[in-house]
Order: structure tokens, then C-alpha cells, then sequence
């Protein structure tokens, strides 16, 4: 298996390309290890729906499209970025008792920092950011993933 793999997706910013980006990491990370239906690819699978209905709902249309970024580094990290052209970054609602919606980052930062990740935002060149997720691969694929190394 190579040091370093990438995966790439551009999607448009419409609320059914977040099945659709579900959908593509679920296949990508399935093919790099990742067991299907096991808790961590449930996990990575809600943070990237969260991250990616961030990119739809709250870019208010600015942002046509959103682009979500796989690599996996040296067998080590897991890094997933969600991108998209709008520039306000991603911050907390405020929690009221009947709000229905607005906990997506909470909820993703619990998901990362319980599987020992980090998150971080960075601004891209067109004005816009990326919200990355790195979680330690051992956390992700250990976790019910058979992870086969072949010999050639």
C-alpha cells in the first residue's frame, strides 16, 4: 500500500450531494481498509454528513459547490476536509431547547476528540475555508477494520 492516498470529490452545494458524499467516503475508505458497518466507519460517516450539510446550509448560496478531501498518510492519520467558498468559518449556535439544528460542530468535535483526533480550519486562496478532521488511523481502521497488507 502506498505511503499516501487521496480521494477527491467536488460536489454541488444542494442537500442531496450530502448522501452523496456519505456515499463516495464510505466506498473510498471501504477500498483502503475501512470495514463497513463497524462503529468508526459509523462515525466518519456522520462526521462527513455534518461537515458536508455545514457546506450547504450555512454558505446562504454563495458557495456552489463543496469539495471533500481524503488522505491517508503513512498508514497513520486519516484526514478529511470539507471545503467550500464561503468565508465564515464554522461557529457554535447558540443551544435553545427547541432549536432542531445547529449542533452539527458539536457533535463533530466530540466524534473526533472521542476517537482522539483533532479539528482545525484553514482559509483557501479563493476566500473561502476548510474544515479538516486528522484522526489517527489505528482509532479508525483498529476498530473493526481488517486491514490487509499484501506481499508482490
Amino acid at each position: 500500500m502506498a505511503d499516501h492516498q487521496e480521494a477527491s470529490v467536488t460536489l454541488p452545494s444542494d442537500p442531496a450531494s450530502v448522501a452523496a458524499a456519505r456515499r463516495y467516503v464510505a466506498e473510498v475508505l471501504e477500498e483502503w481498509g475501512l470495514v463497513e458497518g463497524t462503529e468508526a466507519a459509523d462515525s466518519v460517516r456522520l462526521i462527513v454528513s455534518e461537515l458536508a450539510t455545514n457546506a450547504v446550509q450555512h454558505t446562504f448560496g454563495q458557495s456552489p459547490t463543496f469539495t471533500v478531501d481524503l488522505r491517508l498518510e503513512r498508514q497513520e492519520t486519516l484526514r478529511i476536509g470539507v471545503t467550500d467558498s464561503h468565508p465564515r468559518w464554522p461557529r457554535r449556535l447558540p443551544a435553545a431547547v427547541q432549536q432542531d439544528n445547529g449542533r452539527g460542530m458539536v457533535i463533530i468535535r466530540w466524534l473526533t476528540a472521542e476517537a482522539g483526533g483533532r479539528l482545525s480550519v484553514s482559509p483557501t486562496a479563493d476566500g473561502g475555508k476548510t474544515v479538516w478532521i486528522a484522526l489517527p488511523w489505528t482509532a479508525v481502521a483498529g476498530a473493526g477494520a481488517i486491514v490487509s497488507n499484501s506481499l508482490g
